[in-house]
This record gives structure tokens, C-alpha cells and sequence, in this order.
């Protein structure tokens, strides 16, 4: 009773809109007075849960992403990507999500990515004459390619709570992000195939094709060479992911001023200031969720949730249905990151049981989250394509519908249901 109370609380103040940290604070604090809790002990707990080495590479990740976006990298790799597939109808959409997909993998974050790649590619795509709903629809849920490319954030996070590896994690999610851009690019394409108010770009000769090439690929090789910097350090075992994050930030600096030339001692301050709230915002939100956590796991949640679940169905397939239908829930009432968080402590024992990989787990966890960030009532990443992207909600949604159904929903259910595709690259590093 101590914890439906609880978690009743912490829906009423997250719905009165009370901030998502200290609405975990209010539902630890009726468990503590209703349980009879000696709070003391939660403090020290909550404090060296934070107090981990692994936890800076979070908000070294969060400046480089903001470094990225202010240094114009992203514009370099989307005339890249354009020279593709940008003479197909509808060929621009896939060049949002391939940019999208390249700059999560040097960002790591899905807020980055979708302000980046969202402010040049959608003012092209207008000029072009793509739909306006249709191109924030889509921008909203490419952007969350920065969750699942790795390096995630979200999976930084996941691995720390759950006790995994990084590398794990960050491998789990490579595959399941593939198969999202391209199922989003084909359902674009779906959509726009036969709109004919699109203009294509103008045919280049084949010797105009190659010099412009060339130029672009010149342009583009210092972003490309980011991601491996990062990635093939972490991988090839010279870095551990803090310090990846760390030359990350090195990295950007000169890049960002001397060859792009986007970054000058104004963004640079207004990334750093962006980079401290952040990381501020995720500490507190970490110290209180941990807090709450433990005293979800003293009163035994985990076991809770799974016998009304197996008071329903014995099976499987369907209990590991259930847990994908909660998460979605939890991922359109709150923020991805609070999400992950809290669900994480809870579920892993419960996907455990059910014979589910934890690695395996960290792949599920971050499409249903990345889902959920698009999913109304909340959906995060929707709204703020609204707005960067100037179109209406009632124009984005029917195409958000279109791109959940096939798109997110298909690669959940093969990310789910196909172990193999989460663990295959884990497995061939030795991770599992």
C-alpha cells in the first residue's frame, strides 16, 4: 500500500507539473513517513550513487554535442549525405535521418541532433516543397537517433544503474538504429511518393558530380573523423568512455573555430553555460531517483510487478509485451532520461527473470524510450520539432502516427523478439 500511495503522488505532482526531480523527492519522502524509514541512510546512498567517475563523461558528451551544433558540422555532413540520395523524391527525408544518425554518433544527444540537423534541413525541405508536418513529423523522430547511435547518454546511464558494461550498451543499440533509419526513410518515402509539388534537385553532369563531391567529402572528413576518435577508442580499449567524452570537447574546439568556423567565444560560453545546467539538472535528478529506487527495491517492486504480471499470463511473449507496453507509458509521461532512471532499477530484475539479457534489455529500453519521446501526451521531441520546424501539432501527428506505426513499432518488435540482433555486436567484442 506504502508504494501505490507513492507512485500516486508521483503522478499527481508530475501532472501539476511540479519538476521531475523534486517529484521524486515528494514520492520518497511519503514511502520514508509511511514505511517508517530512517531517512539517514538514503543521503549517503543517494551521494555515492553520484559521487561515480563514469558520470562526468555525461556532461563532457552534453558540451561536445553543443560545440558540434554551434560549429556547423552538421550542415557539412548533410551536402555530404544529399549527394546520394538527394535526387530522389523524397530523398531529402533520408538525408535528415542519415544526418541525423552521423551526428548522434559524434553528439550522443537526441537535443542536439534534432537542433542541429533540424534548423538547416527543414528551410531546405520548405524551399523544396515538402509538406511542413510531414518534415517535423519526421525530424522529431530522427533526432532520436542520438539516443539509440551510440555514444547514448541514455545508455551511459542505463549501464551505471544496471551495473553493465558501456561498450555493451553502446554496441546494443548500433543495430536497432539502422534498421530505425531506414524504415523512417522508406515510410518518408511512402508518404511522399506521389506529391508532386516536390522539387527535385537539378541533374549534375558526371564531372560537375565528382568535383562536387570531392569538395563535400573534404568538408565532411573532419565531423566523420569524430565519431572515430570517439567510438574507436572506446572500442579498441585506449579510452574509457569519460575520457572519449573528454577528447570529444578537445577535439571540437579547433575544429569547430578554425575550420568550420562556427564557434567563437560567445557560443563556446553559451555551450559551457548549456553543458552545467544540464549536468546539474541530471545529478539531481540521479541523487533523488536513486533514493526512490532503493526503497522501491526494500519494498520488494520488482517481485510485485512481476506476479500481477504472471497473474495474467504465464507467457513469455506476452509478459515481455507488458514490459514493452510500461515502458512506452513511462516514455510519454516523462523525459527519456528520467525514464531510464527510474524504470531501470525496477524492470531489469524483472526482464532477468523472464530470461531476458541485460544487454539485450538496454537495446529494448532505448527504442521504447526513444518511442515514447514522440508519443503523446508528453512527447518531448515532438513539440520541440513543432517549434523549430514552425508547423502545427495537428499537422504532425498524422504523419507521427505513420512513422510510430512503421517505423518505431516494427524495430521494437524485431529488437524485441530478435535477441540476436542487440547481442550480435556485443558478442563479437566479447561482451556476451
Amino acid at each position: 500500500m506504502d508504494v501505490i500511495i507513492a507512485v500516486a503522488v508521483l503522478i499527481v505532482v508530475l501532472l501539476l507539473g511540479v519538476p521531475i526531480p523534486f517529484a521524486f523527492f515528494a514520492s520518497t519522502l511519503t514511502i520514508v513517513f509511511l514505511g517508517g524509514y530512517d531517512y539517514t541512510f538514503l543521503l549517503p546512498y543517494g551521494f555515492s550513487k553520484v559521487s561515480s567517475l563514469i558520470l562526468v563523461a555525461i556532461p563532457l558528451f552534453i558540451l561536445s554535442g553543443n560545440l558540434m551544433e554551434k560549429s556547423g558540422i552538421g550542415e557539412s555532413l548533410i551536402n555530404l549525405v544529399d549527394m546520394f540520395v538527394g535526387r530522389i523524391r523524397g530523398g531529402l527525408g533520408a538525408v535528415m535521418v542519415i544526418s541525423c544518425a552521423l551526428f548522434g554518433a559524434i553528439s550522443g544527444s537526441g537535443f542536439a541532433t534534432l537542433s542541429s540537423i533540424g534548423t538547416i534541413m527543414l528551410p531546405r525541405m520548405y524551399a523544396a516543397g515538402y509538406p511542413r508536418g510531414v518534415s517535423s513529423a519526421l525530424i522529431s523522430s530522427a533526432s532520436l537517433l542520438g539516443l539509440l547511435i551510440p555514444p547514448s547518454l541514455n545508455m551511459i546511464l542505463y549501464a551505471f544503474i544496471g551495473g553493465q558494461s558501456v561498450l555493451a550498451c553502446f554496441l546494443a543499440t548500433v543495430l536497432p538504429g539502422i534498421i530505425l533509419v531506414i524504415l523512417l526513410s522508406t515510410t518518408n518515402w511512402w508518404l511522399l511518393r506521389k506529391n508532386k509539388e516536390i522539387r527535385l534537385s537539378p541533374k549534375l553532369t558526371r564531372d560537375v558530380y565528382v568535383k562536387t563531391l570531392g569538395k563535400r567529402t573534404a568538408r565532411a572528413v573532419p565531423a566523420m573523423i569524430a565519431p572515430i576518435i570517439i567510438l574507436g577508442g572506446i572500442y579498441g580499449g585506449f579510452l574509457t568512455p569519460t575520457e572519449a567524452a573528454a577528447v570529444a570537447v578537445i577535439y571540437t574546439i579547433p575544429v569547430g573555430i578554425w575550420f568550420y568556423k562556427g564557434l567563437t567565444m560567445r557560443t563556446f560560453k553559451d555551450s559551457l553555460v548549456i553543458a552545467s545546467t544540464t549536468a546539474g539538472v541530471v545529478m539531481i535528478m540521479l541523487f533523488s531517483v536513486m533514493m526512490l529506487s532503493r526503497l522501491y527495491v526494500m519494498e520488494n517492486v520488482p517481485q510485485m510487478i512481476l506476479n500481477a504480471m504472471t497473474s495474467v499470463t504465464e507467457s513469455t511473449f506476452w509478459l515481455v509485451m507488458m514490459v514493452n507496453l510500461f515502458l512506452i507509458i513511462i516514455g510519454m509521461l516523462m523525459d527519456d532520461t528520467s525514464a531510464i532512471l527510474l524504470t531501470t532499477p525496477i524492470l531489469l530484475p524483472v526482464a532477468v527473470q523472464l530470461g531476458i539479457n541485460p544487454v539485450h534489455f538496454a537495446a529494448i529500453m532505448g527504442v521504447n524510450l526513444g518511442l515514447g519521446c514522440v508519443t503523446p501526451p508528453t512527447a518531448p521531441f515532438l513539440y520541440l520539432g513543432s517549434r523549430i520546424g514552425n508547423a502545427p501539432i495537428n499537422e504532425m501527428m498524422g504523419p507521427t502516427m505513420w512513422f510510430i506505426a512503421f517505423a518505431w513499432i516494427p524495430t521494437l518488435l524485431i529488437t524485441t523478439y530478435v535477441p540476436g540482433l542487440a547481442l550480435w555486436l556485443p558478442g563479437l567484442f566479447g561482451f556476451v
